[in-house]
């Protein structure tokens, strides 16, 4: 393996650390934790570093076949200890962050120290070249280990540099993203370095990670684990002041594609404009849904099918009132209290009909992906140690993917740019196509920068937060459904469009549109955010 040292190319992403453009200096005052630096898990403080000394770099391998590099945390404070070695891709700017420890207990608990130093160290790895060394820490009994050393030495590390967790302040863990290995695609049966994520994770997840690595050698894993917070107590979570800074600073600008007609609404605007309610059973007989958070709407329950929302049958509410658009907030504390996401709702009224690509011909889906309502979200996560926004969450309907803050595209400072895609309002990080599907069909998700844009933090409500003792609007708990099922038939809509392919491709069409979920489909209504699972739990990927 080649080494970054003796590099003669362009400058890696890596080698430039990225930061925001404006950093919160101060926060209002209400929670003892929130933006203070430390993090109090029970007994164990924990800090956030996220300035780092190099250790061991490779240029080759890994994503886009351009190496990692190894780190460990630069300017400990006194009395904190490091759990592990940092590594981030090569192919992304500097952003990451590891945790540090101290042990504040005092000796008069008559428990174990909860931070140990390891018994001794195994070699995991090293490089052909002789400069880049893994070591995982072999912890006392009663411990364990969260991370690895990396060295550029093949001598052992001291047993000093790190030291192994009590074992009840430890969660399972899983891996996370791949970080390197020794192809330029995994291979899961060879060497792989991933990130670390607690296995449990949501709202009532205690599990902390670390920041540290996993290392997978011949399909094996190290058994590592990540930190628990023994006594969550939300006081590190922001206080409704403070979360009206974070959307100031960090709301996503949303920006539509310029042949969009279906753009976003207020709840208030739609129920006061003709949403009605439907009952199963006695539909001739709609009622008019209570403005502005519908106080008649059926509470609790289940998607059963009694009750859904419909809309004035001359469609004079599908192209929505981007005029009116707010934002519906749901605050979620997570990982065991030391990050926040701030789950941002967006409502349109009706989502417009999908497009297939085949060859690289759009081809209209006739009514195919229609249906009235529809919710799309993005989340910031941010940092409960520095209130930095640490990653952005995007849906892409059933589903969403992350992006870290260096992969943003930011506008007014630190509001990072989003872009929904025409007609189906799935949220990407950057413009342009993309395509869901194989062999040249698939579904189009176009996305570019129109002239219509929604600040999401302009007009919002902080609708869901136990902690913070909010009282829901009713919306929130109707559990059925915000549209008709509709009632066309499949089989005679593919006919319909797929006469104009050719023929060898008519039945791999057919075969795709049946494929995909019926949300996409428009053949169901969608049901609203608190019956997705990512309300109390982690963002679906």
């Amino acid at each position: 393996m080649g080494n970054l040292f003796n590099r003669e190319a362009t400058p890696l992403p890596i080698e430039t650390t990225f930061k925001l453009q404006t950093q919160i200096t101060t926060w209002s005052q209400g929670t003892d934790g929130f933006g203070s630096g430390t993090i109090d898990l029970g007994g164990l403080q924990v800090r956030q570093i996220t300035t780092f000394n190099k250790v061991w770099a490779t240029s080759q391998g890994g994503p886009d076949n351009l190496g990692a590099t190894f780190y460990e945390p630069a300017s400990v404070p006194d009395g904190f200890f490091m759990l592990g070695s940092y590594s981030q891709s090569n192919n992304k700017p500097l952003y990451g962050s590891v945790l540090v420890a101290k042990d504040i207990t005092t000796a008069e608990s008559g428990n174990a120290k909860i931070l140990e130093k390891p018994v001794d160290y195994t070699l995991v790895w090293s490089n052909q070249g002789g400069n880049g060394y893994i070591w995982l820490p072999t912890p006392p009994e009663g411990y364990k280990a969260l991370g690895h050393v990396v060295t550029s030495l093949s001598e052992k590390p001291s047993v000093d540099k790190i030291r192994c967790v009590r074992s009840d302040f430890t969660e399972v863990s899983e891996t996370d993203a791949w970080i390197w290995g020794l192809k330029k695609e995994v291979d899961p049966s060879g060497f792989n370095v991933y990130g670390s994520k607690p296995a449990t994770r949501g709202t009532q997840g205690v599990g902390v990670p670390v920041g540290t690595f996993i290392v997978q050698n011949n399909g094996t894993a190290a058994l590592l684990g990540c930190l628990k917070n023994v006594q969550p107590d939300f006081s590190a979570m922001p206080n409704l002041d403070q979360i009206q800074t974070l959307m100031k600073n960090y709301s996503p600008l949303v920006y539509f594609h310029p042949d969009e007609e279906y753009l976003p609404s207020s709840l208030k605007w739609f129920f006061e404009n003709g949403a009605l309610l439907y009952t199963k059973g006695d539909e001739s007989s709609p009622i008019p849904i209570e403005p502005p958070a519908g106080s008649n709407l059926p509470q609790g329950g289940s998607n059963d099918g009694a009750y859904w929302i419909g809309q004035p049958s001359n469609g004079s509410l599908r192209k929505g009132n981007l005029g009116s658009a707010e934002s519906y907030v749901n605050v979620k504390p997570m990982f065991g209290g030391t990050f926040t996401d701030l789950a941002i709702w967006i409502f349109y009224p009706f989502n417009g009909a999908a497009r297939a690509s085949v060859a690289g011909v759009p081809i209209p889906l006739g009514q195919i992906g229609e249906h009235q309502g529809d919710w799309e979200h993005v989340t910031l996560r941010i940092s409960n140690f520095s209130g930095e926004l640490r990653s952005l969450y995007l849906s892409t309907h059933s589903n969403g993917t992350w992006a870290s803050a260096p992969e943003l595209e930011f506008q007014s400072s630190n509001k990072p740019v989003v872009y929904a895609s025409l007609h189906g309002h799935a949220l990407y990080a950057k413009p342009g196509l993309v395509l869901q599907g194989s062999g040249g069909i698939g579904l189009r998700n176009d996305t570019a920068k129109g002239k219509n844009v929604m600040d999401t933090g302009e007009r919002f409500q902080v609708v869901s937060g136990e902690y913070l003792s909010i009282v829901e609007p009713a919306w929130v708990n109707y559990y059925r459904e915000w549209g008709p099922r509709i009632t066309y038939d499949l089989a005679t809509e593919i006919n319909k469009v797929q006469q104009s392919f050719p023929e060898n491709l008519r039945s791999s069409f057919a075969s795709f549109v049946k494929s995909l979920p019926a949300e996409i489909l428009g053949q169901v209504g969608p049901t609203g955010p608190k019956m997705k699972s990512s309300w109390s739990g982690d963002e679906k990927v």
